[in-house]
């Protein structure tokens, strides 16, 4: 099994938590996509990474990437057992896909004005501010069982100051910055940060 990852993409560090987590024997390539060869991106139709190969079979999306992981390799399991609680993850999962992730492609991208980058920065601070009290009732993103969504949103947040953002410490945000150092302590989730990665982190 080999995971063509790029080394700062939050969405290869999903993929790379959920082998971290598993502890899954992979080959990790870590590039940059411009650095990768063509003959490897075009298994790919975005022509982008990260890319999973096992075998005869190779995945070029992130989420089925880890949900195969998951299937193939199922302890411990990362999505629950019960199908209406398996429903809820992928929802969620969809949501911080939808609505968080391009919010933070545009950041981590630069390219609007410093005005259109501000009220990015307020738009995502206020999505991710909108759960914090969840986090009072359940001990992981609405699960109380470490899981795929975990798997999604802490590469978001790892990446929070490194565009600009930084949480209040107050006691509205306190169970999320809570979680947030929780998460950031798990092993699984150290294993799988690259040097660049490293560098990234916000205290």
């Amino acid at each position: 099994m080999i995971l063509y990852s790029d080394r700062d993409d939050h969405y290869s560090q999903r993929v790379r938590i959920v082998l971290a987590e598993k502890d899954i024997t992979a080959e990790i390539n870590e590039a940059k996509a411009e650095e990768t060869p063509d003959e490897i991106l075009s298994i790919s139709p975005y022509h982008k990474l990260p890319i999973l190969v096992d075998r005869d079979l190779a995945i070029h999306d992130p989420s089925v990437m880890m949900e195969y992981l998951d299937e193939r390799f199922p302890h411990p399991p990362l999505l629950p057992v019960y199908p209406v609680a398996r429903a809820n993850s992928r929802t969620l999962m969809l949501r911080i896909d939808r609505e968080w992730c391009p919010l933070l492609d545009i950041l981590i991208e630069g390219k609007k004005t410093e005005k259109e980058l501000m009220k990015i920065r307020e738009e995502l601070l206020h999505e991710i501010s909108s759960i914090a009290l969840t986090f009072k009732e359940f001990k992981f993103f609405m699960s109380d069982e470490f899981t795929i969504v975990d798997c999604c949103f802490a590469p978001i947040l790892w990446r929070l100051k490194s565009v600009g953002i930084n949480l209040p410490v107050n006691r509205h945000l306190k169970p999320l910055i809570d979680y947030q150092n929780s998460i950031f302590e798990r092993p699984g989730f150290l294993d799988s940060l690259s040097s660049i990665e490293r560098d990234l982190k916000s205290d």
